[in-house]
């Protein structure tokens, strides 16, 4: 091999399944160290950038980059988020790949496909505010959404509280909810499943966790669905009635700041006067650290909200590409064999 050469790892999401990297524990694991590494300025973590190519619709592709200092990696989530996806073409509506480099040289190390990454995070974020928030004794589990995220969300759910017993689901259609229980009543087989008949109410009313993973956009779920003592991950955009959070004593988010400028039913909270900074308890990083508390008492409502920190998928994407190496997995990528003009060929190769 040349002293020129450049090879990273490409990995596609079979590799990473195949390499056990659907992992709720270790995705939360590293979401944890991730926002404590943030936290004490071992990250760096620059704006996206955001093309959107439909307002209406939200239609966009991002790209959201972080590095890891002590761990010497750069990574970066190209993403693209199209919600007309599923009706208009019948496809997902998210996928993602992500690179890392390492910071020595700057040479790519990775290669990887990152839908899993990314729809991990997202159950990662709800599970670590579960941990905190929701009832040890929580054993009834409501979902208004029936896709990736909130399957995602019943796995890390059900990891940090392993008492849950009963899943509803609340779907757009009967299809849709079948599908849910199809899919995930073989990865979870000592709960029972509940299809919901597209009654929302049905699916989460009286719920100990309720989770809304939908692109719907309007206040689908209700105030009095809520009981006291119940934990609600709010992971979409608009999703529930200002009341829901208005009856919450606890609000927290993966960062307010971030929230606040976004179109969260919390961001039209706070952009109508409805909410202030000072009714919002906690950054999840706070419960982590225990700088501040998390569930004080069994008849707390308790709200999470998380907008998505690109920091945390690069610090996940990164724990996976280790689990992937370790297990022997994917596929050699030769990005370069020389530098371009150490190529003998070269003068058969140029267009002048």
């Amino acid at each position: 091999m040349n002293d020129h050469a450049i090879q990273c790892r490409y990995l596609s999401q079979e590799d990473l399944l195949r390499a056990g990297c659907l992992d709720p524990r270790m995705a939360m694991d590293a979401a944890e160290r991730a926002m404590t590494a943030y936290a004490a300025g071992d990250i760096l973590f620059p704006e996206k950038i955001v093309q959107i190519f439909n307002e209406d619709t939200q239609e966009r592709i991002n790209c959201l980059p972080a590095t890891f200092l002590r761990e010497k990696v750069c990574g970066v989530k190209w993403v693209s988020v199209f919600p007309p996806n599923p009706v208009k073409h019948g496809l997902q509506n998210l996928s993602a790949v992500m690179i890392l480099s390492e910071i020595e040289t700057g040479f790519p190390i990775a290669f990887m496909e990152g839908t899993l990454c990314s729809n991990m995070r997202v159950g990662a974020m709800g599970g670590i505010a579960a941990k905190h928030l929701a009832r040890e004794d929580s054993e009834t589990i409501g979902f208004i959404g029936s896709g990736e995220q909130a399957k995602m969300h019943l796995i890390a759910m059900k990891t940090v509280r392993p008492g849950l017993r009963e899943c509803r689901i609340g779907a757009k259609t009967g299809a849709e909810e079948a599908q849910f229980v199809r899919e995930m009543a073989p990865l979870i087989p000592d709960m029972t499943f509940v299809e919901a008949g597209t009654d929302l109410e049905k699916a989460v009313s009286g719920a100990d966790i309720i989770v809304t993973a939908t692109s719907a956009q309007a206040p689908l779920l209700k105030a009095d669905w809520m009981k006291p003592g119940a934990f609600y991950s709010h992971v979409g955009g608009w999703e529930d009635e200002f009341a829901v959070a208005k009856q919450c004593d606890k609000i927290v988010c993966d960062d307010w700041e971030t929230v606040k400028h976004r179109t969260q039913t919390l961001s039209r909270m706070y952009k109508a006067g409805e909410l202030a900074d000072g009714d919002i308890h906690a950054n999840l990083v706070d419960l982590v650290s225990g700088a501040k508390p998390g569930r004080e008492s069994a008849e707390e409502r308790a709200y999470f909200n998380a907008v998505g920190l690109a920091y945390t998928d690069v610090g996940i994407a990164h724990a996976m590409f280790r689990r992937a190496i370790e297990a022997g997995a994917g596929t050699e990528l030769t990005i370069q064999d020389s530098m371009i003009f150490e190529h003998p060929d070269l003068k058969d190769w140029v267009r002048l």
